[in-house]
């Protein structure tokens, strides 16, 4: 699935998200009129994730995130996709996705917007910008997927999330089994799956509010699974980088601790998983430099920005939603000059809300 993270504050306010795991989170609803709803909470010990469920309706939440996580990471397709919002944004990218033992390789190639190719090897990401004559290289640890289960344990997991079977549907012309992930509070969105039968990859996926109501769907619009991709000819496309300049972002790896920033209190579910120091376009002396702090809470993740405050280059203190990614900005005041922070998310704005105000200055 394509990834969701998210961006430093100058590339933010329309936070460009590489998609989701690079290989699946998208589009139309399909209709699920008539089709049964079992509830099933547990997580049963059961089952290898990548095996095919003898019975779907017995799996709990945690065997249904295996699954598709496993799926994610091991399954070679090629295939278009589309992504849509309630706000009426639209987007589509066709993906190349192979695996080779522990290789991974990936090419995203834009449909929509100003031409981009991005190209993902284990943690190097090249996102190619031929309008600009750029390549931006950047390593990423953590390479988002749906579900990452990043961050929080199994047990707290299940604890923060259900599943409801609500039962079969097709997507691109391939069955799939249809799950609703149902959050536990409202800090969370819940989420509707349609997981490829045999290997449980997602092949569609909505983001779901309090409601019920669609923030965001994704659909591959046509796949095929198990292409005979060959690893080596997507590594020589990442490699031919002559002609282009490259801007590799500078990220040092810290902690919050050292950095002077602590949470007040935690967010119920949410876990620290990385801090670096980012530096924000060329500017690069220590005090210009961003604290990039990510939680997760195994599905959703929340990044925090914090910089120092710049009257000049701040806009306005406000929430704004780009389909499912909410981003909020606020100035942090402190006796050492005050801060500016953009928390950016894939969660409800009151999740947001509660990381702003927990945040504290320690020095």
């Amino acid at each position: 699935m394509p990834s969701r993270a998210g961006n430093p504050p100058t590339a933010l306010l329309a936070p460009a998200r590489p998609f989701r795991s690079i290989a699946a989170a998208l589009l139309l609803a399909g209709g699920l009129g008539g089709l049964p709803v079992h509830a099933q909470d547990t997580a049963p010990e059961a089952a290898s994730p990548a095996a095919a469920p003898q019975d779907p309706a017995r799996l709990g939440v945690l065997d249904w995130l295996r699954r598709m996580h496993q799926a994610a990471r091991q399954t070679s397709y090629v295939g278009t996709f589309v992504v849509s919002a309630a706000t009426g944004d639209l987007s589509s990218a066709r993906i190349w996705h192979a695996c080779e033992g522990d290789l991974q390789i990936e090419r995203v190639e834009a449909l929509s917007g100003p031409p981009r190719s991005t190209f993902r090897r284990n943690d190097l990401v090249l996102t190619f910008l031929p309008e600009l004559g750029v390549i931006r290289s950047e390593r990423r640890d953590n390479v988002e997927v749906f579900p990452n289960l990043l961050g929080a344990s199994e047990s707290s997991i299940a604890s923060l999330y259900g599943v409801r079977l609500l039962g079969k549907g097709r997507v691109a012309g391939i069955d799939a089994d249809v799950v609703q992930i149902v959050p536990r509070d409202d800090l969370r969105f819940g989420y509707r799956v349609w997981s490829e039968r045999r290997s449980g990859l997602v092949l569609k996926l909505q983001t779901l509010d309090a409601e019920g109501g669609v923030v965001e769907q994704s659909a591959f619009s046509e796949v095929q699974l198990d292409a005979p991709l060959q690893v080596r000819a997507l590594d020589q496309m990442m490699s031919s980088t002559s002609g282009y300049r490259i801007e590799k972002s500078q990220l040092r790896r810290t902690t919050a601790e050292a950095e002077g920033w602590a949470l007040k209190a935690p967010v119920p579910g949410f876990k620290p998983v990385s801090c670096y120091r980012r530096a924000l376009g060329s500017r690069a002396s220590d005090g210009e430099r961003t604290v990039q702090w990510t939680f997760s809470d195994g599905l959703a993740t929340v990044s925090l920005f914090i910089e120092p405050f710049d009257p000049q280059q701040a806009g306005p203190e406000t929430v704004m939603q780009l389909g499912a990614t909410y981003t909020l900005t606020r100035r942090l005041l402190a006796e050492d000059g005050g801060w500016w922070l953009t928390a950016v998310g894939e969660v409800p704005p009151r999740t947001l809300e509660s990381f702003a105000q927990a945040l504290a200055r320690t020095r």
